[in-house]
């Protein structure tokens, strides 16, 4: 009994200890915020969502195409000829701004709506939104992520709301057992269930990257976590999602790191796949299987952060990524994309997408055409079996690419990671085709928005479309503003509703990269100090 005893006030010394260290760090903090300004990010995060709650009724308002983001959600109008924005952020170099604006794209008369309906959530980026055709239309956002303007605090959501369209009504759903707070997972509907995996949480102190698995029935309005039998995909963020027709879940990708030792950090980006198959028989909706798989058709160079979009035709496209490579011990090379995939989801196949540009002829006679001038060429055979004749004015596409070429790469790759980056671009700018000139054939190039990560893509009657997303330039950060659709039937070529101005991006560079120059180049240290104090701004054409 003694021995117990003992035992017991040591465990109560330690969390005294404890208890005592917290506190410390806590005043520590607080004298940090104070003297930047700036409150604590869940005081900051509560009084926003108590002023949405005062609000009392709907304002709807046109304005200006929307300000550049990434990590927002985007979503196609169940009901409506629209596309719907919620959230994301922009960084400018000195300053996060966080959005919660719930933005209306009109299709056919291209304009822009923003709504401001009572009790809207805080703002969020890294969220994931689901437009279902239930009750004229509701939008389901979990989680996301919060950060204060100075990115020194970071707050994770693990709310669940619903946006009636129907009402423009914003409801929080208190229903306990859900997933924990993170930002960069997935969510797709299957089965009147919103089901939610992967993700992260990071409190920049330490982080965790999460593989578990979790529905939300939409007629009991309850969550249930699922325990699938099987091997599960490694813990992940940045992943890719999608329902399939036969109940089925497809899971790809996705990016996650681990720490090695103090300060140091290893990244793996992933190209597995798996299948969420719910067991034959059950009407619970909670037996569920994992299943590896390893598509055909060709292998995807490895990437994350791309965007992925579903048509009605059971295909699936990809669009940009990011892939770091180390350089050195210090630096990561980013090579960001934007080549287009699509994956038939029935066969669970995927092809590479090249745009055939605007026709003049014919589809048969320029066929034939393009074979002649191809063996007159005497094209390599690899070449050919690398490029894809896309059909036109119809739901299927005319695809001939059998296998990767040589500059896939094609396992998945680890990397270090120490927040160091130079870009370099991946994929081209352009895709080309063949057509007939004077004086015999000329490849054309065909215009494709620019490498990105992170950007918005949606399908809505036939087109498919992007929206901003961010590049990064050596320490720069450029987040987008463009906008563009694509006919999925035609596959001709992107259409520009906003072209991409970079000329109207300033960088503030922050005071410690200003620093690390000056003391690169000063000649004394006087000169240093009074040329580290000042913000560099870049005017990016």
């Amino acid at each position: 009994m003694g021995k117990k005893n003992k035992d017991k006030k040591k465990g109560k010394g330690a969390e005294k200890t404890a208890a005592k260290t917290e506190k410390k760090m806590s005043s520590k903090k607080k004298k940090e915020l104070a003297e930047i300004g700036e409150d604590d990010v869940e005081n900051i995060v509560a009084q926003i969502e108590q002023e949405e709650k005062k609000r009392q009724k709907v304002v709807q308002v046109a304005i200006p195409p929307p300000s550049r983001r990434a990590n927002f959600a985007l979503a196609a109008h169940p009901e409506k000829d629209e596309l719907i924005f919620y959230g994301g952020e922009y960084f400018d170099g000195k300053n996060t701004t966080v959005y919660g604006d719930l933005l209306f794209y009109n299709i056919s008369s291209n304009e822009w709506t923003l709504c401001k309906a009572p009790g809207s959530p805080p703002p969020r980026c890294g969220h994931q939104m689901l437009a279902l055709p239930l009750e004229k239309g509701q939008l389901w956002v979990f989680g996301g992520e919060f950060q204060t303007p100075s990115q020194s605090q970071f707050y994770h959501y693990r709310d669940l709301w619903v946006f009636r369209l129907a009402d423009k009504k914003w409801e929080k759903i208190n229903a306990s057992g859900g997933p924990s707070a993170r930002s960069g997972h997935r969510m797709v509907y299957s089965k009147r269930q919103v089901v939610v995996f992967g993700g992260f949480h990071d409190n920049l102190s330490d982080y965790k990257y999460f593989n578990d698995v979790y529905a939300f029935n939409l007629e009991d309005y309850k969550w249930r976590k699922l325990e699938p039998s099987g091997t599960p995909p490694s813990p992940r963020s940045g992943c890719q999602m999608v329902a399939l027709k036969d109940g089925k879940i497809l899971i790809f990708g996705g990016y996650s790191k681990e720490k090695i030792k103090k300060d140091v950090d290893k990244g793996t980006v992933h190209m597995d796949s798996f299948l969420l198959s719910p067991d034959k028989g059950d009407s619970t909706g909670t037996k569920w299987k994992w299943i590896s798989i390893k598509p055909s058709g060709i292998r995807l160079p490895p990437r994350c952060s791309s965007s992925i979009a579903v048509a009605p035709n059971n295909m699936a496209y990809l669009f940009g990524g990011v892939f770091d490579v180390e350089e050195g011990e210090e630096d990561l090379c980013g090579t960001f994309f934007n080549d287009l995939y699509v994956l038939d989801l029935e066969k669970i196949t995927w092809r590479t997408v090249t745009l055939s540009g605007k026709r003049n002829e014919s589809k048969p006679k320029r066929r034939q055409q393009k074979e002649e001038n191809m063996e007159e060429l005497e094209v390599d055979e690899s070449e050919k079996s690398a490029e894809a004749t896309l059909g036109e004015g119809d739901d299927t596409m005319d695809t001939e690419v059998a296998t990767p070429d040589a500059t896939c790469i094609p396992a998945p790759m680890t990397v270090s990671d120490d927040g160091i980056f130079k870009m370099t671009i991946g994929g081209t700018t352009s895709s080309s085709t063949f057509h007939e000139g004077a004086s015999g054939v000329e490849q054309k190039s065909v215009f494709m928005p620019s490498p990105r990560m992170s950007c918005g893509m949606i399908i809505k009657h036939g087109l498919l479309y992007l929206y901003g997303g961010l590049v990064e330039d050596g320490d720069k950060q450029l987040t987008l503003s463009d906008f563009y659709a694509l006919d999925i039937h035609k596959l001709d070529e992107w259409k520009t509703i906003i072209p991409n101005d970079l000329s109207s991006i300033q960088w503030f560079g922050s005071s410690s990269e200003s620093e690390d120059e000056v003391d690169d180049n000063a000649d004394s240290e006087d000169e240093s100090d009074s040329e580290s104090s000042e913000e560099e701004v870049m005017d990016l054409n």
